[in-house]
């Protein structure tokens, strides 16, 4: 057996987790959860300094108090 040494490019990996390739993927995660949660849940979409990210949020009162009673957010991840 050898030894292998892997060495990561950060800024490629920055670049790629970044890209508009994965960013349409998460959203799409994101909107999968979303539609699973329910009427009242909205996505929100962004790009930190390392990567793209989504966030599933209640944004009706009565969405708030479901996901504060029943986890629906945590149950919509499947």
């Amino acid at each position: 057996m050898s030894n292998v040494t892997i060495e990561l490019n950060s800024a490629g990996v920055r670049e790629l987790l970044q890209s508009a390739a994965i960013r349409a993927a998460v959203m799409e995660a994101a909107a999968g959860v979303c539609a699973r949660a329910g009427n009242g849940y909205t996505v929100e979409a962004y790009t930190t300094a390392q990567r793209a990210a989504a966030r599933v949020k209640a944004e009706a009162d009565a969405a708030e108090r479901e996901n504060r009673e029943n986890n629906t957010l945590l149950r919509a991840l499947g």
